[in-house]
């Protein structure tokens, strides 16, 4: 189970560097087997493109298809580079993960810390374009997998902070750390003049125990039993600890006493 951003970043560069893959449309690491090819010829229209259609055909058997969020939701879902199960051992909505089947942009705005400053991006961060999503890896590097240059899983430098020798180039709009996953450095922001720190791992969706009041980027009152989701930041509020929650897919702030955790 990937666990830390630095986890993420290891395993997607591993995959960029030590296994055969290819861009394909909706698939999150299922070896392209000749049980796999014809479902993943059909199953959109990019991939129904007479050319992406011969690319997945010529593909060998120890193959592994991917797109951009594909990786990342594939590698969080337990994938292993298996390539005697369907999904190269991931578990399609993996529960114990906490990710959703969602789309790139989806996914970015997710994030929390979201800047398009990237003079502080952290290793496992995620780095985003409108229809396009990656992870950064360090050194100015980021894997993404996407059908330009080399048609795969691959490592590029992030434009961003600057061109590197040997890797082609894509400047990205903005980065944000993911909630599945927690980073190695302590994360300090403002918060109407308060300090937000990262502590521990984003939970499973957690339960609120009573009637509590939400603040934040929206204002409402939650129902016993509401869901939400831990970020796993927290704010000392006039001496109540608040926790920072994802609520109806936004972030915002509960009283940590209402709630499950």
């Amino acid at each position: 189970m990937i666990r830390t951003g630095k986890e993420l970043a290891e395993t997607v560069k591993k995959i960029a560097t030590s296994y055969k893959t290819l861009y394909v449309m909706g698939c999150f690491g299922a070896p392209l087997k000749a049980e796999h090819k014809e479902r993943y010829c059909k199953n959109c229209s990019y991939n129904k493109q007479p050319v992406r259609t011969a690319m997945i055909k010529a593909a060998s058997a120890d193959t592994f298809g991917f797109d951009c969020v594909c990786l990342i939701k594939g590698v969080l879902w337990g994938w292993n580079g298996d390539k005697n199960t369907v999904y190269g051992g991931a578990k399609y909505e993996d529960k114990d993960s906490g990710v959703p089947d969602i789309d790139c942009n989806d996914m970015m705005d997710r994030c929390s810390d979201i800047s398009t400053d990237f003079s502080k991006i952290e290793v496992g961060e995620a780095v985003g374009m409108q229809g396009h999503i990656g992870i950064y890896i360090g050194d100015g590097l980021a894997v993404e997998c996407t059908p330009l240059w080399k048609n795969c899983v691959q490592i590029t430098a992030v434009q961003n902070i600057g061109a590197k020798a040997g890797y082609n180039s894509r400047k990205w709009t903005r980065h944000g750390k993911l909630p599945y996953v927690t980073y190695d450095k302590v994360s300090a922001s403002s918060s109407d003049g308060k300090t937000t720190c990262t502590i521990g791992r984003a939970n499973a969706p957690v339960n609120v125990r009573a009637e509590a009041s939400i603040n934040g980027k929206i204002i409402t009152k939650l129902p016993k039993g509401t869901e939400v989701k831990m970020t796993g930041k927290t704010v000392d509020n006039g001496g109540y600890t608040w926790a920072e929650v994802i609520y109806n897919r936004k972030s915002c702030w509960c009283d940590k006493q209402w709630i499950n955790s």
